[in-house]
Protein backbone atom coordinates (compact mmCIF):
# COMPACT_ATOMS: atom_id res chain seq x y z
CA UNK A 1 0.00 0.00 0.00
CA UNK A 2 1.48 3.31 -1.03
CA UNK A 3 1.20 6.43 1.46
CA UNK A 4 -0.95 9.48 1.18
CA UNK A 5 0.66 11.49 -1.56
CA UNK A 6 -0.93 15.13 -1.01
CA UNK A 7 -3.11 17.34 1.30
CA UNK A 8 -6.93 16.89 0.57
CA UNK A 9 -8.61 18.95 2.81
CA UNK A 10 -8.50 20.65 6.79
CA UNK A 11 -11.02 21.57 8.70
CA UNK A 12 -11.92 24.31 10.70
CA UNK A 13 -14.07 26.05 12.99
CA UNK A 14 -16.18 28.49 11.55
CA UNK A 15 -17.29 29.90 15.15
CA UNK A 16 -20.61 31.47 15.86
CA UNK A 17 -20.20 33.85 13.18
CA UNK A 18 -19.12 32.21 9.43
CA UNK A 19 -19.60 35.38 7.93
CA UNK A 20 -17.07 37.03 9.54
CA UNK A 21 -14.60 34.05 9.89
CA UNK A 22 -14.82 33.88 5.80
CA UNK A 23 -14.40 37.82 5.79
CA UNK A 24 -11.54 37.78 7.81
CA UNK A 25 -9.94 35.01 5.44
CA UNK A 26 -10.58 37.27 2.15
CA UNK A 27 -10.12 40.55 3.81
CA UNK A 28 -7.21 39.84 5.37
CA UNK A 29 -5.46 37.18 3.77
CA UNK A 30 -7.28 37.98 0.08
CA UNK A 31 -8.59 33.95 -0.09
CA UNK A 32 -12.18 34.08 -1.73
CA UNK A 33 -14.69 31.53 -0.99
CA UNK A 34 -15.01 28.71 -3.09
CA UNK A 35 -17.99 27.61 -2.59
CA UNK A 36 -20.60 27.93 0.28
CA UNK A 37 -23.77 25.69 1.13
CA UNK A 38 -26.60 27.59 3.05
CA UNK A 39 -28.04 25.25 4.76
CA UNK A 40 -26.20 23.69 6.36
CA UNK A 41 -23.81 26.52 6.87
CA UNK A 42 -20.10 25.23 5.56
CA UNK A 43 -17.69 26.92 3.12
CA UNK A 44 -14.58 25.91 1.19
CA UNK A 45 -11.81 28.24 0.23
CA UNK A 46 -8.65 26.68 -1.48
CA UNK A 47 -5.49 27.10 -1.44
CA UNK A 48 -2.63 25.34 -3.20
CA UNK A 49 -4.92 22.44 -4.22
CA UNK A 50 -5.96 22.01 -0.82
CA UNK A 51 -9.39 22.96 0.81
CA UNK A 52 -9.79 24.31 3.74
CA UNK A 53 -13.46 23.19 5.03
CA UNK A 54 -15.10 25.80 7.58
CA UNK A 55 -18.01 24.40 8.99
CA UNK A 56 -19.34 24.37 13.10
CA UNK A 57 -18.91 21.73 15.40
CA UNK A 58 -15.45 21.05 15.04
CA UNK A 59 -12.73 22.27 17.33
CA UNK A 60 -10.54 24.94 16.70
CA UNK A 61 -7.82 24.17 14.33
CA UNK A 62 -3.83 25.37 12.86
CA UNK A 63 -3.36 25.93 9.29
CA UNK A 64 -0.13 27.18 7.78
CA UNK A 65 0.55 29.14 4.74
CA UNK A 66 3.09 29.55 2.28
CA UNK A 67 3.54 33.34 1.77
CA UNK A 68 6.33 36.00 0.00
CA UNK A 69 7.41 38.76 2.49
CA UNK A 70 5.89 37.87 5.46
CA UNK A 71 7.91 41.14 6.74
CA UNK A 72 5.94 43.56 4.08
CA UNK A 73 2.45 41.25 4.99
CA UNK A 74 3.03 41.82 8.72
CA UNK A 75 3.59 45.47 8.55
CA UNK A 76 0.76 46.10 6.09
CA UNK A 77 -1.86 44.07 8.07
CA UNK A 78 -0.76 45.58 11.61
CA UNK A 79 -1.32 48.74 9.69
CA UNK A 80 -4.80 48.08 9.34
CA UNK A 81 -5.48 46.74 12.38
CA UNK A 82 -5.01 43.10 12.49
CA UNK A 83 -3.99 41.68 15.79
CA UNK A 84 -0.94 39.17 15.59
CA UNK A 85 -0.36 36.91 18.27
CA UNK A 86 3.14 36.35 17.35
CA UNK A 87 5.16 38.50 15.10
CA UNK A 88 7.82 37.29 12.49
CA UNK A 89 10.44 34.94 13.98
CA UNK A 90 13.27 32.56 12.48
CA UNK A 91 11.93 29.18 13.37
CA UNK A 92 14.19 26.83 11.60
CA UNK A 93 17.35 27.39 10.05
CA UNK A 94 17.54 24.51 7.50
CA UNK A 95 20.95 24.13 7.03
CA UNK A 96 20.25 20.37 5.37
CA UNK A 97 17.50 20.85 3.26
CA UNK A 98 15.14 18.60 5.66
CA UNK A 99 11.85 20.76 5.06
CA UNK A 100 13.27 22.31 1.59
CA UNK A 101 16.78 23.83 -0.21
CA UNK A 102 19.45 23.54 1.82
CA UNK A 103 20.64 26.66 3.35
CA UNK A 104 17.20 28.32 3.91
CA UNK A 105 15.20 29.27 6.85
CA UNK A 106 11.94 29.69 7.97
CA UNK A 107 10.61 32.56 9.17
CA UNK A 108 6.78 32.75 10.73
CA UNK A 109 3.93 34.88 12.35
CA UNK A 110 0.89 33.80 13.91
CA UNK A 111 -2.76 35.75 14.09
CA UNK A 112 -6.09 34.04 14.68
CA UNK A 113 -9.00 34.38 12.65
CA UNK A 114 -12.79 35.66 14.34
CA UNK A 115 -13.25 31.71 14.52
CA UNK A 116 -10.16 31.30 17.10
CA UNK A 117 -8.73 29.25 14.28
CA UNK A 118 -4.91 29.74 14.54
CA UNK A 119 -3.09 30.90 11.28
CA UNK A 120 1.03 30.47 11.26
CA UNK A 121 2.08 32.43 8.04
CA UNK A 122 5.74 30.61 6.88
CA UNK A 123 8.36 32.15 4.21
CA UNK A 124 11.47 30.56 3.39
CA UNK A 125 14.33 32.39 2.22
CA UNK A 126 18.08 32.23 1.85
CA UNK A 127 20.26 32.93 4.81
Amino acid sequence: MSPPRALRQVALSAGRDIDATLGFWLDVLGLPVHARYDPPGIAFIVVGGARLFFTGGVPQGTVYLDIDDLAAFHRKATDDGVAFTAAPALMHRDTEGVFGPAGESEWMAFLKDPAGNMIGLVERKPD
